[in-house]
């Protein structure tokens, strides 16, 4: 099981169908390793619902691009990180288009949901908002 982290705090991951990119045909959910082109889902934006893309491990930090371009594409749909990203890195996650992480509950048990709500507030406590003042 897994845990969904959003700026509200801590919920159970919902049962879903979610399939990887070489098995999407007409789901709305897919996922993408933190190797996958965005480009191969530029005609399916419109109708996907979630996006979930992999860190294999807190320090690869490649699903950041990945989840820009997507937005930069204009996907307007629920994108997760998925794997073991850690509350450290959710400020980020949120600034690139994330809207939350999907994290696995061994994660969860470890930095709880206290340490991902105090990074909550993310777009009022980032050094760019800290200069522009």
């Amino acid at each position: 099981m897994s845990v969904i982290v959003t700026d509200a705090g801590f919920a159970p991951a919902p049962e879903r169908e979610v399939v990887g990119l070489a098995d999407l045909t007409d789901q709305a959910a897919v996922d993408l390793t933190n190797t996958d082109d965005p480009a191969a889902l530029a005609g399916h934006l419109d109708r996907l619902s979630l996006i979930r893309v992999a860190f294999p491990a807190f320090n690869d930090g490649r699903a950041f691009t990945i989840a820009r371009r997507l937005r930069e594409m204009g996907y307007r749909g629920q994108l997760l990180a998925l794997g073991p990203v850690i509350a450290d890195q959710y400020a980020m996650l949120r600034r690139v288009g994330f809207d939350g992480a999907e994290i696995p509950d061994e994660l969860a048990a470890r930095q709880p949901e206290a340490q991902w709500r105090f990074r909550a507030d993310w777009q009022a406590h980032h050094y760019q908002a800290r200069l522009r003042a």
